[in-house]
């Protein structure tokens, strides 16, 4: 996962996400946002699939979404407490 190459909603890696892996995520962006006022308290791991990709109830959004706002996140992190890789 990058900021730098975003993961297209319909990555075929994104189907095998189980709603557990998902529920994961954002758990981890609402520990990784708080900082930045993202905190979504409703979001939960969708039921159901839009052609063929997963959603997170939070206005129905891709997984994918999900997943690159982690990544930015974590960059910007990265980039402002001076750690390189």
């Amino acid at each position: 996962m990058s900021a730098h190459h975003p993961i297209h909603p319909a990555d075929p890696a994104l189907f095998h996400l189980t709603g557990r892996e998902i529920a994961e995520l954002i758990v981890e962006l609402r520990t990784e946002g708080r900082e930045f006022g993202l905190l979504w308290p409703s979001a939960e791991p969708g039921e159901a699939n839009l052609h063929g990709r997963r959603l997170v109830n939070l206005g129905n959004i891709p997984a994918s979404t999900l997943i690159n706002l982690l990544a930015l996140l974590r960059e910007y992190k990265r980039t402002r407490d001076g750690v390189r890789e």
